[in-house]
């Protein structure tokens, strides 16, 4: 039974100059989107009562209030179901904030990415850092007693000492998670082919992560995953929920789903999602072996780890004698540490993760 579901919102009012996500600034496709967007919730939903739903993009944000509330209605929920949705500082105010809270909205996670006004301005983004502050302020006026922000770290000119100082602003406003991306600049992005000057290299990325662990543990906040951070009972249930590897709808253009033993990416081709919401570019049944690696690869990233009498009662292996190659390397070096249900990966595995990962694989 799957009882979580990720909706894709495709537009943007413009391109940021490091994303390489499905996006497109063509609004005046929306009402055509959305109107696809029930078409395929009406016909690939089955009905259960979600955990979690979770608005990502693009921009969410420019979705009305009520178009919101027409595909929450679509739905089913848990009495205490996470309602989340992604947001632009630019793209809200108070009377829109409180309009998708009344709607059960119950999480928001606002794109800042750094309060450094300049690097705002190189890499595209359309606010300023007040706009991020306000958005924050009007949230908690609002109602939302659960906002996450996004930073990346390793921009244009980012220093560790400028990225310490967005990490404790944002824990100055009170919010209750943080979700940190390191810089990737990959084909289909701006800076892809328009390089900019002083980028961070590896070493220097490496060390504004290790800040950010030792700023946010001094603030109260539990590094749960790899990438995200909060304070006690706010981890993200919807991403849990990934890292756990359990299944959900992949809903809207280019989302990705994983329902009954398939993985599945939906048309991310924008007017043909449109003419035909229910189609996919790519559709694999995952076998037991794939199965054992990602719950091996999705585990470990969570910084408890795998419990390894799980994975040996699920799958019928023995764990450490099938990796026992792997886990004397590691272990021996420090970058995987044993826990007290099986093996989790050290602060200094996490930053040779994508490494370790592969050789599970």
């Amino acid at each position: 039974m799957t009882k979580n579901a990720y909706i894709h919102i495709p537009f943007c009012k413009s391109k940021c100059n490091y994303c390489s996500f499905v996006s497109f600034p063509q609004l005046g496709l929306k009402e055509r989107f959305v109107e696809a967007l029930i078409s395929q919730i009406k016909s690939e939903y089955k009905g259960e009562k979600l955990n979690t739903l979770y608005f990502g993009g693009g921009t969410p944000s420019l979705l009305t209030v009520d178009e919101f509330k027409t595909l929450i209605g679509l739905f089913n929920f848990e009495d205490n179901a996470e309602i989340t949705t992604e947001v632009n500082p630019d793209s809200v105010d108070f009377e829109y904030l409180l309009g998708l809270r009344q709607l059960g909205i119950n999480r928001i996670s606002i794109g800042s990415q750094t309060f450094d006004d300049e690097i705002l301005k190189q890499i595209g983004r359309r606010h300023n850092s007040e706009q991020i502050k306000s958005a924050v302020e009007m949230a908690k006026n609002a109602g939302f007693e659960n906002i996450s922000l996004d930073f990346i770290y390793g921009l244009p000119t980012q220093t560790i000492g400028g990225f310490e100082s967005d990490l404790k602003t944002a824990v100055d406003l009170g919010i209750q998670h943080i979700s940190l991306y390191g810089l990737k600049i990959d084909e289909g992005c701006h800076f892809y082919k328009n390089e900019p000057k002083q980028l961070a290299d590896s070493d220097l990325q490496a060390d504004m992560y290790l800040k950010a662990i030792e700023t946010l543990k001094n603030a109260g906040f539990e590094h749960y995953e790899i990438s995200n951070f909060s304070l006690s009972t706010f981890n993200s249930r919807h991403n849990l929920n990934y890292w756990q590897n359990n299944t959900y709808y992949g809903l809207g253009c280019s989302a990705s789903g994983y329902v009954e033993g398939v993985r599945y990416t939906n048309q991310d081709d924008l007017e043909k999602y449109i003419l035909n919401p229910n189609s996919k570019i790519s559709e694999q049944e995952i076998s037991e072996a794939e199965k054992l690696e990602e719950a091996i690869f999705l585990g470990l990233r969570k910084m408890a780890g795998i419990n390894i009498a799980e994975i040996n009662q699920q799958f019928s292996i023995d764990f450490n004698q099938k990796y026992a190659g792997i886990l004397k390397k590691y272990l021996g070096s420090g970058h995987i540490v044993e826990t007290t249900s099986g093996y989790a990966l050290s602060i200094e595995g996490v930053l040779l993760s994508n490494e370790i990962l592969s050789e599970f694989i």
